[in-house]
């Protein structure tokens, strides 16, 4: 069986960080692990803030969207729904906060695991780690909003 990566559902995602249909952005793919959301994601030599050590921004971007998709899947997981059903969840960031702990090194796969801290009809709160060499680099934490399908496609 072949691993589900929850943004190859959503057709039409330009997102810089996790749109699939966005040829420049990261394209982060996350799939369901227990009751996280992990994404592997393997940076490129572009992607440096000094050599061998991970731009802070890229983290931010990791995080800020692997979180937002972690709040996504949990409302449709809430809602006893495929992701491939309609009417769309859609949520955007209402905050995001990131600590860094340590370097990033860039020599392998980056890895993240996020997981619903609250839950309320309209927001989020998703706690997210990013871990290289197994050593745990940056911790967010992530206030997703729930939002109106017209709010993506306005008329």
């Amino acid at each position: 069986m072949s691993q589900r990566f929850f943004q190859d559902d959503l057709k039409g995602n330009y997102c810089f960080g996790c749109g699939s249909d966005n040829e420049h952005g990261l394209q982060i793919k996350s799939y369901l692990s227990g009751d996280e959301l992990v994404c592997k994601w393997q940076p490129k030599e572009y992607h440096t803030a000094a050599p061998g050590i991970l731009y802070g921004g890229i983290i931010a971007s990791l995080i800020d969207c692997h979180s937002v998709w972690t709040a996504v899947v949990a409302a449709y997981r809430a809602e006893g729904r495929d992701i491939k059903t309609d009417p769309p969840i859609f949520y955007v960031t209402g905050s995001l906060n990131v600590k860094y702990l340590r370097p990033t090194p860039m020599n392998g796969p980056v890895v993240l695991r996020a997981r619903v801290k609250e839950m309320k009809e309209k927001s989020t709160v998703v706690v997210c780690s990013l871990f290289a060499n197994e050593q745990e680099c940056a911790q967010g934490e992530v206030v997703a909003v729930r939002i109106s399908e017209s709010w993506i496609k306005p008329e």
